[in-house]
């Protein structure tokens, strides 16, 4: 397997002289046959910009920085595919920090690139291919004409045509999870927050955060004009936006109205949920599903991320709990990061955790980050690190009732729990 790197330029090239190495936290390691697939449909290849790749010469068997004036590619993954390491790199200047991305190791072998990196979910639903853009443009034009005043169909129709957001698309397709975001502030801050960043921070925040409080009638207009067919699902709590608990009362106001007038479809929030006191009126007002951001179940681990204002986890646990106790669909937003994740006491707490939670679903996300600067603000390793693939295992062997995969789920109970409240009227 080649090492993959790029010229100056930005141009891809594999060095036959070298075999690619990965990278499992700081520590720059062998790829494995079974950790690799062909890069999937919807990955984006990237030059890592101020680093060097590291892979092993062929000839001489020594893992060495390869020379030139050449730079690290890594893989930009679609959703649906768990990272397994990173690239193999060492920085070229240590003050330089890798844009906020989710960078995977990538190889060239039997003239093809791979990855290490395991699919756990079905990707059909979130490939960009799926996204036609004059399809999407239509229904933008069509949305925007007929809710001329409505801001949040405003913002969303740059989040669906300027980032390329398919969930903000589909919000426009009228399809699947479609995106209705409520909250221009937070109650944590995340170190790796894709929507606001210190000004000295060392990396921009690659989207903009909503700068406006929604009403309740724009947010049920959204909402209704997604909400038409039984399986659609509209989700509170975007990247586009801060904490959507934080403006609890819009959206219980919102969800009642809702309901008044449809019950097609499923609502879910995404959120940090640890305003309990908050969670506990979304989930009266009507919620189906809820998916809670988490980088660990570990205090000290969490805290350093999250840097949370006003709760802490054990918050976040007792709004799960109360979510799950009266019937919502509850899953994690589980940010992974190989060399981390797969820490012995990570594996442990989680396994834990989502026993006490009882969690239906295990969403699989790979952190967007700098990985030295992520690195140098958590807790150091304090037992043995299993790899990303064996974690997986450990998890569907010790969780058998959680789900592992990459996005929402609607089980069979609550799509049936539906249909009867629809067939009674």
């Amino acid at each position: 397997m080649n090492l993959v790197y790029a010229d100056r330029d930005g141009n891809l090239f594999d060095h036959p002289d070298y075999t690619g190495l990965g990278r499992s936290g700081e520590m720059v390691t062998e790829i494995m046959e079974d950790e690799l697939i062909p890069l999937p449909e919807g990955a984006t290849l990237v030059s890592l910009p101020d680093t060097r790749p590291v892979g092993v010469h062929k000839r001489t068997g020594e893992m060495q920085v390869v020379p030139g004036d050449v730079t690290a590619v890594g893989a930009l993954l679609p959703q649906s595919f768990t990272r397994l390491l990173l690239p193999g790199y060492v920085k070229a200047d240590k003050s330089k920090v890798l844009p906020l991305f989710g960078y995977t190791a990538v190889v060239w072998k039997d003239g093809g690139f791979y990855v290490a990196a395991e699919a756990c979910d079905d990707p059909e639903r979130w490939n960009p291919r799926n996204c036609d853009p004059d399809e999407l443009e239509l229904g933008v034009k069509r949305i925007l004409g007929e809710y001329k005043d409505n801001r949040l169909f405003q913002h969303l129709s740059n989040c669906a045509l300027g980032y390329e957001c398919l969930t903000a698309s589909n919000t426009f397709l009228n399809r699947w999870e479609g995106a209705v975001p409520v909250s221009f502030s937070c109650n944590a801050g995340c170190f790796g927050c894709i929507s606001e960043q210190p000004d000295d921070s060392g990396f921009p925040a690659p989207q903009t955060r909503m700068n406006f409080k929604p009403s309740t009638e724009e947010v049920v207009q959204v909402m209704l004009e997604h909400l038409k067919t039984p399986e659609s699902i509209i989700s509170f709590g975007q990247g586009c936006e801060g904490e959507p608990s934080t403006q609890a009362k819009t959206i219980i106001e919102a969800i009642r109205e809702v309901r008044r007038r449809t019950d097609l479809g499923y609502i879910n929030i995404n959120t940090n949920a640890g305003l309990t006191d908050h969670i506990r009126g979304i989930v009266d007002a009507g919620l189906d599903l809820m998916r809670v951001s988490t980088i660990s179940a570990l205090d000290d681990h969490y805290n350093a991320y999250y840097k949370p204002r006003g709760y802490t986890l054990r918050n976040v646990e007792k709004s799960l709990r109360y979510a799950a106790d009266k019937g919502v669909v509850t899953s994690i937003n589980y940010l992974i990061f190989p060399g981390v994740t797969d820490r012995e006491e990570e594996i442990e707490a989680m396994i834990e955790f989502a026993r006490r939670t009882d969690l239906k679903l295990i969403q699989l996300r790979n952190l967007n980050i700098d990985p030295e600067s992520y690195l140098s603000l958590i807790p150091a390793a304090r037992g043995e690190r299993y790899g990303m693939k064996q974690m997986l295992d450990i998890f569907r062997e010790e969780l058998p009732d959680v789900v592992l995969g990459s996005y929402t789920h609607i089980p069979d109970e609550l799509a049936e729990r539906r249909k009867k409240q629809l067939q009674r009227g």
